[in-house]
């Protein structure tokens, strides 16, 4: 039986970022592909209060149909993990795409140092704009084609409206507080994931410690990516993913 295939966007960001490769998605899936906004975001302007990860992702499993294939970018893998574990029964599989279990480094965890985040948080409130554009730079860093990588994603970003206030900030502290290690290592639907070599905010390092949580956990790199690969390494991308539907 096939499922529905429901992409997860990341943090600053809304479902436009799918949008150029939606039509190959939907041509290889065979069935309903579908990009939603994270509470808070684009067209998802009902955000919970308190903001946490846990009322967040129970919003967005109320609109999943069972047995749903997860697809989650970056913040949006952690609300992929978040569900599996939680609502199995939504929940075939997920595929991670440049995304980690945890995002802060810890001692023994390779990632985003405390101090980017909180320079994140702080540049938010005064120059929202200006914080986004420079994530997105992060975003494309290590790709041949960077500028236009970005012109190109701003350009899908800005057909939807811009994210809340609220859901920004609380973002940053999930991805600086959230530690999902044990429910990736217990998840209980299968796991794949695809990765940037070249990621500057999901260190390759920390690819092989997931691996160590997890023995059946299979996943793909590209070389010369970073940390949007369906968007610089776009064929690389398709092809890997069709492996894993």
């Amino acid at each position: 039986m096939q499922n529905e295939l429901v992409l997860l966007h990341g943090w600053g960001m809304n479902q436009g970022v799918w949008q150029l490769i939606l039509p190959e998605l939907q041509f290889m899936h065979n069935d309903t592909v579908r990009s939603v906004d994270l509470p808070g975001y684009g067209n998802n302007q009902t955000s919970p209060k308190p903001y946490t990860l846990h009322a967040a992702a129970l919003q967005l499993s109320n609109q999943l149909q069972p047995n749903t294939t997860l697809m989650g970018w970056s913040l949006g893998g952690l609300f992929a993990l978040y569900i599996a574990k939680h609502w199995p029964e939504k929940v075939a599989k997920v595929i991670l795409v440049a995304a980690t279990p945890l995002f802060a480094e810890g001692d023994d965890w390779p990632g985003i140092k405390a101090s980017v985040l909180a320079a994140f948080k702080e540049q938010l409130v005064t120059h929202r704009e200006k914080t986004i554009d420079r994530f997105l730079a992060i975003q494309a860093m290590g790709s041949e084609n960077a500028r236009d990588d970005i012109k190109q994603l701003k350009q899908l970003l800005n057909e939807f409206p811009a994210p809340q206030e609220c859901a920004l900030t609380a973002g940053l502290d999930i991805l600086k507080q959230d530690d999902l290690r044990d429910a990736f290592a217990c998840c209980p639907v299968p796991i794949r994931a695809v990765f940037g070599r070249l990621d500057a905010l999901v260190p390759y390092r920390a690819v092989t410690k997931m691996k160590a949580l997890k023995h059946d956990f299979e996943y793909e790199v590209i070389d010369k990516a970073s940390h949007a690969p369906f968007i610089s390494h776009k064929k690389e991308f398709l092809s890997t993913v069709k492996s894993m539907l």
